[in-house]
């Protein structure tokens, strides 16, 4: 048998640490956003006898069951690729207050145990960032009741992964029938019972159809106004009724609301532009009305980076073939922020009281397309130089392509601006994170 260990040193309480791992969300945080890596299912989180259900890469389906140990736990594959994995987690005091993740892998030396082990130092030097990161942030935080809709987004799932680990519990809205942490509704037919929203610290409402997918049709658009409006209004009529309303509300928004503007600086107090992206936004941030003894954030996102999926993973494959390159003119501002970035600065903005109104939330390192496509390009190590012609766009897309492709905004996160410490504020260091070129390693292996 092959054997790889692994030290992660933290600045933490033992306690602090353990108990990160055990709560429901920590596998999911923990898979860096470069590998396939998908949960299929997981029953339980790491106490014993919890299983979990992995998809590792295309066509490897991998299943566990943990085990307790004295000073942590063990997940042991009972079916996979492999011919045996087993990998102990223990989490061990070091003398100063903080602790030390001894991690202890035996596998089959096999092809596949060797694939999987080719992957290792990067995958632990990612987690050792990563529970520095997360952990800092959550110090001094109270635990919150929160209520989500948009759970099963891009972005929502992560943000439930993240809210999870914090210690929040975080309540779902559904439209199937609900599970155990979800409560259902129906926004296109305006049905929620009130009493369940009662008793909630904050909601989030990230819902609404992808603006870029699929050409604006007449009947897109209304999908597109139908799946923010409908969401947005039901839930500020609905605590309106409310004897306890939450006492945060974010709902999402974007910078589409300010419309194609050249170079012009944005920041949360200019006027909204023209167009239907900046109309949909205006009538989306309206229905989230002022609701006394409700501290409302309008959360504007930019392009949100993720090697998850979302418009960067889209990118890939012509970039990975070398036929990537500029849209348009390239001229056009790409306000952009990296995942990890917007569920933080959501995060923040649950407990910064001085936050409401509209919020930027994109990087302060903004860049133009034309340097987007050089530094995705050189990220991925390819050329970067075969560009889409605006015409060609406007052919293909229609409405969509010259209001999502070509039209840009030079936003400025000025709300944000020395209240929120950004961990990937430049494109380089986001696009090496999320593509697998950024795990510093800061794990030491044994």
């Amino acid at each position: 048998m092959a054997i790889r260990q692994f030290q992660t040193p933290l600045p933490f309480p033992v306690e602090t640490v353990r108990a990160w791992h055990e709560r429901p969300g920590a596998l999911r945080r923990l898979v860096p956003p470069w590998e396939a890596m998908e949960v299929l299912e997981q029953t339980g989180t790491v106490a014993e006898g919890d299983r979990l259900v992995l998809r590792l890469w295309p066509g490897a389906r991998w299943e566990a069951v943990h085990h307790a140990l004295p000073e942590g736990f063990e997940d042991e594959m009972v079916s996979g690729p492999m011919s045996s994995w087993r990998h102990r987690h223990r989490f061990l005091a070091d003398g100063a207050g903080g602790c030390v993740i001894h991690d202890e892998i035996e596998f089959s030396p096999d092809i596949a145990g060797w694939v999987a082990d080719s992957r290792l130092r990067a995958m632990f030097a990612f987690r050792a960032r990563r529970l520095r990161e997360e952990l800092a942030r959550h110090q001094g935080k109270a635990a919150q009741r929160i209520l989500l809709a948009g759970a099963s987004g891009l972005v929502g799932t992560q943000l439930v992964a993240l809210l999870q680990t914090a210690g929040h519990e975080v309540v779902q809205l559904v439209r199937r029938a609900p599970t155990a942490g979800q409560v259902q509704w129906d926004p296109a037919r305006g049905r929620i019972d009130p009493k369940d929203l009662e008793g909630f610290d904050a909601v989030i409402s990230l819902s609404g159809e992808n603006v870029g997918e699929g050409a604006w049709t007449d009947t897109r658009k209304q999908a597109l106004i139908d799946s923010r409006l409908a969401v947005t209004t039901l839930l500020a009529n609905t605590f309106g009724q409310l004897a306890r309303p939450p006492r945060v509300w974010l709902s999402a928004s974007a910078v589409g609301i300010y419309g194609d503007r050249g170079d012009e600086r944005l920041i949360e107090s200019s006027a909204p532009g023209a167009g239907f992206l900046a109309d949909l936004c205006q009538r989306w941030e309206a229905a989230a009305h002022t609701i006394p003894g409700v501290r409302v954030v309008m959360l504007r996102l930019g392009v949100v980076l993720s090697g998850h999926g979302g418009a960067l993973a889209r990118m890939l494959t012509p970039f990975k073939l070398g036929v990537g390159g500029p849209i348009g003119s390239g001229r056009q501002f790409f306000p952009w922020i990296a995942m990890d970035d917007a569920l933080y600065a959501m995060l923040h903005c649950l407990t910064d009281a001085h936050l409401s109104g509209p919020v930027n939330l994109v990087a302060p390192g903004i860049v133009r397309q034309e340097a987007f496509a050089k530094g995705l390009g050189h990220a991925l190590g390819r050329p970067a130089f075969v560009p889409l012609p605006a015409l060609a766009v406007s052919t293909l897309f229609g409405e969509m392509g010259k209001e999502v492709l070509l039209a840009g905004q030079n936003v400025a996160p000025a709300a944000l601006a020395n209240r929120f410490a950004f961990s990937q504020p430049e494109l380089a260091g986001a696009l090496a994170w999320e593509l697998g070129g950024g795990a510093t390693v800061a794990s030491v292996e044994a």
